[in-house]
């Protein structure tokens, strides 16, 4: 157990004039188990940050003081184990079972202790490979399973979660959410948790501290007694409140074929099995096609097959009018025909300004730049990302992240949408403004596919569900 403390805490990123956060007041007793809400931008994953020691002065300025049991927080970094919202960025080791040994090696675990408390780990978070298996074969979901089991096999004093169950299917969510309690249970650890849908997560914690836009605290207590004080303001900030209502914003019909996937199958190097094999979609016009199923079915395979950035072992992929298939064509014109929206924002930024990035897909496409110049206007003005133009993509929060990612995607006037686990990480303001974004777009004649597991956005836009299981399709539904 550890105790926590910001005392007029205020962090500025390099480049950036606002801050991420001002003037925080918060102190979390030994034991506690803390719900960190607030709206996207409001600074919960900077506060994480923080406190695992992770904010360097040249990528920032600070002001005010973080302190673990009344010491600075840098120099308790080792009692502090914290799993970031893109679980990616903390594999550091090429084999499953060194990646979680990783810690405990630096920890200097004694030798024979480190490979048990390993296969617990990833027992506990119910991983399905066995410790050989290469991390770069994982999905989104089974990283973050694996990340986690890195962070619980250290046993912290200080559990850090950010968004821990957002790429993860439902079966391998409630197995996380297990693997959390128990491990509670047995070390006592303070936890601090950012979650976006509050309500799976209530019974593993006893305190909500609501953020306000800045950064501080606007709601302290339990949950209870926030959520009925605070619900509605909270809910009209972008929170989850439980028992919120799910739109319709289904489309109203489809047209002609605009992308089709003909025996689509992906066997990766070394792989034991196809991520993919044999699979087909025809993708039409003024549709949204939802591709779901259990983590490591192959949906992001098929999403960049789809988006032609993989050539497949078996299969094509094409578009009315071009005689060759997509993983062909060169990228000038494939950014005109299909757009791709990544799982993980952060791969698909390449410059260094909101702007630019908006500019890249047109001007790759050979647009002059009269044309570029309005184009990127009317997506930083239809997408409210206008006061960031000329902030670094890397330094936007996961809501704007998010919504850059789209307009980029779209800046070229594709006519097919692939999306990713598109309301990753997404408040429930920011989520809702997704499901219209997506709905206009398709509305006005955009045919998108959307892989994803969260199941209100499917129920709110999907005219077809696919479903996949072990990289085959296991269904197809009609509207969700």
């Amino acid at each position: 157990m550890i105790s926590v403390e910001f005392s007029d805490f205020g962090w500025r990123h390099a480049g950036r004039r606002a801050p991420a956060v001002s003037g925080v007041d918060l102190r979390i007793e030994p034991g506690e188990r803390v719900l960190l809400l607030g709206p996207s931008g409001s600074g919960k994953s900077t506060l994480l940050a923080a406190l695992a020691g992770l904010l360097s002065t040249d990528s920032g300025e600070s002001s005010g003081r973080v302190l673990l049991d009344g010491t600075d927080a840098a120099a308790r970094r080792g009692r502090v184990g914290i799993l970031f919202q893109d679980p990616e960025t903390q594999l550091v080791m090429a084999r499953s079972g060194d990646d979680v040994a990783f810690g405990l090696e630096n920890q200097a675990v004694p030798a024979e202790e480190i490979w048990p408390r390993v296969r617990e780990a990833l027992a506990a978070v119910g991983f399905p490979y066995p410790l050989s298996h290469p991390t770069h074969a994982l999905s989104g979901g089974e990283q973050q399973r694996l990340a986690l089991a890195g962070v619980l096999a250290r046993r912290p004093d200080l559990i850090l979660l950010d968004e821990p169950t957002a790429n993860v299917d439902p079966e391998g969510a409630e197995a996380i959410r297990e693997s959390i309690r128990k491990s509670l249970a047995e070390t006592s650890a303070t936890m601090i948790v950012v979650e976006h849908r509050v309500a799976d997560i209530l019974d593993l914690i006893d305190r909500v501290v609501a953020l306000g836009p800045g950064g501080e605290p606007v709601a302290d207590g339990p949950p209870e007694a926030v959520f009925a004080e605070h619900g509605r303001s909270l809910a009209e900030q972008g929170v989850w409140v439980p028992g919120a209502p799910v739109p319709d914003r289904r489309g109203g019909g489809a047209g002609p074929s605009r992308l089709r996937g003909e025996q689509l199958t992906q066997t990766y190097p070394g792989a034991a099995r196809p991520a993919l094999s044999g699979v087909d979609f025809d993708l039409r016009e003024g549709e949204l096609l939802a591709v779901t199923g259990p983590n490591g079915s192959g949906k992001s395979t098929l999403c960049l097959l789809a988006g032609g950035l993989m050539k497949p072992t078996g299969g094509r992929t094409s578009v009315p009018g071009e005689a060759r298939p997509l993983h062909r064509l060169p990228a000038r014109r494939l950014t005109t025909r299909v757009g791709s929206v990544f799982q993980d924002t952060e791969h698909q930024f390449v410059t260094g300004t909101v702007r630019s990035e908006l500019a890249f897909a047109p001007k790759a496409a050979g647009w002059a730049r009269p044309r570029i110049d309005a184009r990127v206007d009317e997506l930083l003005e239809r997408l409210r990302l206008d006061r960031l133009a000329e902030a670094n993509p890397h330094t936007l929060s996961g809501g704007e992240a998010r919504r850059l990612s789209v307009a980029s995607a779209l800046a070229a006037a594709p006519g097919v949408l692939l999306l990713d686990e598109p309301t990753f990480g997404q408040d429930r303001r920011t989520w809702g403004e997704l499901v219209d974004l997506t709905a206009n777009i398709r509305d006005e004649g955009t045919a998108v596919l959307a892989v994803t597991h969260d199941r209100d956005f499917a129920a709110a836009l999907a005219d077809r569900e696919l479903v996949l299981r072990r990289g085959e399709v296991d269904r197809e539904v009609g509207r969700c």
